[in-house]
């Protein structure tokens, strides 16, 4: 790292030391928050457009959901912005959407209604059980596991399938309903795992 050169004439006494701003800082005002709350923004027009059976929208509005999603993450990491704030509204964002399209697809008869109530209480069994842990001052140590990255990787692949096959006419129930068994399976799975997690870090 190259030295601070001192400009102070002789005899001023020492010089200050400006304090170092890291790149990218903990900022709140930027381009990647900016593209994670308009992703956050896209969740009420999603709704919309399921609920007036415009899967078709609704579909190319979930890809650029998700083309955003990368793009912000990417952004934050090449130009150092990765903030607290980011952290936070990122995952927020994802979820509010994703859980969105699985209430009102089951809302509008595509995907069943009891498998989005398992993804709703899934999530609020974890949140809601973190909260708890925090309020008690035990804060839990959740670490992301496979079966719950496998989980998200499944819920996406079958909201996007579910959306482009109804919303194009391209309906083909067999693999909608293997995609629902698979996203059934790995949600009760991995909040298992997450509560076992969440469990041992008590002991």
């Amino acid at each position: 790292m190259p030295e601070a050169v001192d400009h102070k004439p002789a005899g001023a006494g020492p010089a200050a030391t400006p304090l170092a701003t890291p790149p990218g800082g903990d900022a709140t005002f930027t381009l990647p928050n900016a593209i994670t709350f308009a992703r956050l923004c896209a969740v009420p027009g999603m709704v919309w457009l399921v609920l007036n059976h415009r899967l078709d929208l609704a579909f190319w509005v979930f890809v650029a959901a998700g083309v955003s999603d990368a793009i912000d993450g990417w952004l934050a990491r090449v130009r150092r912005t990765r903030s607290t704030l980011g952290a936070i509204l990122d995952p927020v964002a994802d979820k509010a959407l994703l859980v969105s399209v699985y209430v009102t697809l089951a809302g509008i008869g595509v995907l069943p209604d009891w498998l989005a109530i398992l993804v709703v209480f899934r999530d609020l069994l974890i949140v809601g059980g973190v909260l708890v842990l925090y309020v008690m001052g035990q804060p839990p140590r959740i670490q992301p596991i496979f079966v719950s990255k496998l989980n998200t990787a499944l819920q996406i692949t079958l909201a996007a399938g579910a959306l482009l096959l109804a919303g194009y006419g391209m309906g083909d129930s067999v693999i909608i309903d293997v995609f629902i068994w698979l996203v059934a399976a790995s949600t009760f799975a991995s909040g298992a795992a997450y509560v076992t997690q969440a469990a041992r870090g008590r002991a």
